[in-house]
């Protein structure tokens, strides 16, 4: 008796995968400068997190405060679908910020007024957000 098994006929054939890709989306991290805005909670002032976007690599994203918990975790859903619609629509990440600080209301916070600064990074964005 022989130890090969006969190949199912079904994978002999070479095998096609379709790459699927969903809405357009910003990338969600940059080693480029980064300008980004400080969201506060509602009832009690306390950093949610930072909304940060950078032209140059075409990335924006969400960092929740570590120090906020499943608050802040809760408020990313809001901001994650506001930069998700503005892509959508075609908007650069300094458009979509520019946006969100015209209309800074979210879920549970809101964008602090005059909270819109410059980060070297994405990263460092992250570890402030850690920080908090």
């Amino acid at each position: 008796m022989s130890s090969e098994r006969p190949v199912n006929p079904r994978f002999a054939e070479d095998m096609h995968l379709n790459r699927v890709s969903g809405p357009p989306r910003y990338r969600n991290h940059t080693d480029k400068p980064v300008r980004c805005l400080t969201v506060a909670d509602k009832e009690n002032g306390a950093v949610l997190g930072y909304v940060w976007a950078g032209d140059e690599d075409d990335a924006a994203a969400w960092a929740p405060s570590r120090a906020a918990g499943g608050r802040a975790l809760a408020e990313g859903g809001h901001w994650h679908r506001r930069l998700r619609e503005a892509k959508e629509r075609g908007l650069s990440p300094s458009a979509a910020l520019s946006e969100m600080l015209s209309n800074p209301e979210g879920n549970r916070g809101r964008v602090l007024p005059d909270s819109l600064t410059d980060a070297p990074n994405a990263a460092a964005v992250e570890a402030l957000a850690q920080s908090e």
